[in-house]
């Protein structure tokens, strides 16, 4: 997959795609049918299968002070991005000049001139150019004006209602992650390096790998069943565990992050990539009277886990 950040700068492969264009957060359901609509579009053409999104998101971009929002990092949309075939991921840098070109600009400057895209899938939602003052229907305009195709996809819905990055917001913040997944098509994943934590773990039987969720959306505080994938490194390969997402009460801690216990697992992690899949929500976080009763929890929690993933 090649990656392109500027439509200024582009060498002539990166041309001629038929591209799904949106921020794509979580890749969920609904992204993946509109990038679906595209592979179909671009096969009748001919053309290679892209997909156009921005970083920094536009909505921190503009309010940067605004409480973490993401399902994932541009890495971990990339990757996923990947597993679906797409062949070039037009991540493009969302700068002040972009953020202030017109609709019609943004039809000729970017998609027409800058990549020559030959068509362009959208939701019925799209809003594009300064101020959002373009609609899906104005990008349809433009395509006959400029010479390119466009595709209006539909919004999904699923037993959960419509099928939305905020939906899946939602139901993560309520402690839902299997409704999320039924919303995302797999299972929600946060991506990140193995940091060097406090080792209070490791004393009392259960060593953690140590992850910031600095930027992401945190998922509602507490323990988890996962799946964990261990993507390099002598240990690569796939896991089950538990985890905690939150502040560790019980250590006065003050900074969100996630600690993974790998069930069968022996060696160094630090400063590898790893992927945690949130399976189930076991309990919230808590304190407890004591390291013996914290431990006893933990034993209970693990042995949940442990049934509840054996089940999949």
């Amino acid at each position: 997959m090649r990656i392109i950040r500027d439509y200024n700068y582009t060498e002539p492969e990166d041309r001629g795609a038929s591209v799904a264009i949106g921020n794509f957060d979580g890749v969920h359901l609904g992204h993946q049918a509109v990038i679906d609509m595209a592979r179909v579009a671009g096969a009748k053409i001919d053309a290679p299968l892209g997909v156009m999104t921005f970083e920094p998101h536009p909505r921190k971009f503009f309010a940067p002070d605004s409480a973490p929002f993401r399902l994932m990092s541009a890495e971990a949309r990339a990757s996923r991005l990947e597993k679906l075939g797409i062949e070039r991921l037009y991540e493009l840098n969302f700068s002040a000049t972009l953020s202030a070109l017109s609709p019609k600009e943004f039809a000729r400057d970017v998609i027409c001139e800058g990549l020559g895209l030959r068509h362009i899938v959208v939701g019925a939602d799209f809003c594009f150019g300064k101020g959002r003052a373009g609609s899906a229907h104005d990008l349809v305009n433009f395509g006959k004006e400029l010479g390119f195709g466009v595709t209006i996809a539909e919004l999904i819905a699923g037993d959960e209602g419509e099928v939305s990055s905020t939906a899946i917001r939602n139901a993560l913040g309520e402690g839902r992650p299997r409704d999320a997944a039924s919303m995302l098509g797999h299972w929600h994943r946060m991506e990140g390096i193995i940091v060097g934590g406090e080792q209070r773990g490791r004393t009392l039987g259960y060593p953690t790998a140590n992850m910031s969720i600095e930027g992401l959306h945190p998922p509602k505080f507490g323990v988890y069943a996962v799946l964990v994938d261990v993507l390099d490194g002598p240990h690569a390969g796939h896991y089950h565990g538990a985890a905690s997402i939150g502040t560790r009460p019980m250590f006065n801690g003050e900074v969100p992050n996630l600690e993974t216990f790998l069930f069968d697992f022996s060696g160094d992690l630090y400063g590898t990539h790893m992927s945690v899949a949130l399976v189930d929500y076991l309990r919230p976080e808590e304190t407890f009277d004591g390291l013996e009763a914290f431990v006893a929890q933990m034993d209970d929690d693990c042995a949940r886990a442990r049934r509840i993933l054996s089940a999949l």
